[in-house]
């Protein structure tokens, strides 16, 4: 399941994630890359200290882990500080599956992939986050402030920026529910349960889908 986080960050936060990172030194984005992704990779990236301690972590990830659909779609269990990735022209992110456990000491599985954007798409030529589905690719180039959040098992891909820069923050999570299918389903089933706990919190359908759908994230979740 793909989803679309939309506006995890205001105007206001944008200003300051953006003037924030303008200050920052960014490196070859090969360096953060495996052995494989790195002959496809080709971007700046900066990634700041894992003590938390800089703001701009602060600011994208203190607004991004209150979001309803980061939270209910996710089922979050283990988060990481992201990467700011900037894209100029010329540079680009050939196909690739993300590595399946990342992090230092602190390891984790990378089960979703976040992609947060943070300057406007009329700022940059080409440069969208392209994803194969079992549908087939899919295409994003959301407004600032928007998010991406897509299984890290699917290929996918940063074409070409062909003018101007593209800016986004890239994170990873891994859920309580390693099933991308469980998830998809326990995340419908939670809409169906939050439009009932509105319209009719007394009913006994609500509180039978209400009792399923708390007892299926017990019964999935990976702990």
């Amino acid at each position: 399941m793909i989803s679309i986080l939309k506006n995890v960050l205001d105007p206001t936060q944008l200003a300051t994630a953006q003037q924030l990172l303008s200050q920052r030194k960014f490196l070859d984005g090969r360096v953060s890359a495996g052995k494989l992704a790195a002959q496809n990779k080709h971007n700046l990236e900066y990634v700041a200290s894992p003590d938390n301690s800089d703001p701009v972590n602060n600011l994208v990830m203190g607004a991004l882990i209150k979001h309803p659909v980061y939270l209910n779609a996710g089922l979050p269990h283990r988060i990481a500080a992201p990467y700011y990735s900037r894209y100029q022209k010329g540079m680009k992110y050939g196909t690739h599956v993300d590595d399946p456990i990342m992090g230092g000491r602190e390891q984790y599985r990378s089960d979703l992939a976040i992609t947060l954007f943070l300057n406007a798409p009329q700022q940059y030529e080409g440069g969208e986050l392209e994803i194969e589905t079992p549908y087939g690719s899919q295409r994003y180039k959301c407004s600032a402030g928007d998010a991406v959040m897509y299984p890290a098992t699917m290929r996918h891909q940063v074409r070409e920026v062909t003018d101007g820069e593209r800016l986004v923050a890239v994170t990873w999570m891994q859920s309580l529910v390693k099933s991308p299918e469980q998830r998809a389903l326990l995340y419908s089933l939670y809409q169906a349960r939050q439009a009932l706990l509105e319209s009719n919190p007394d009913s006994p359908a609500t509180n039978q889908v209400d009792d399923c759908y708390v007892n299926l994230v017990r019964m999935w979740s990976d702990l």
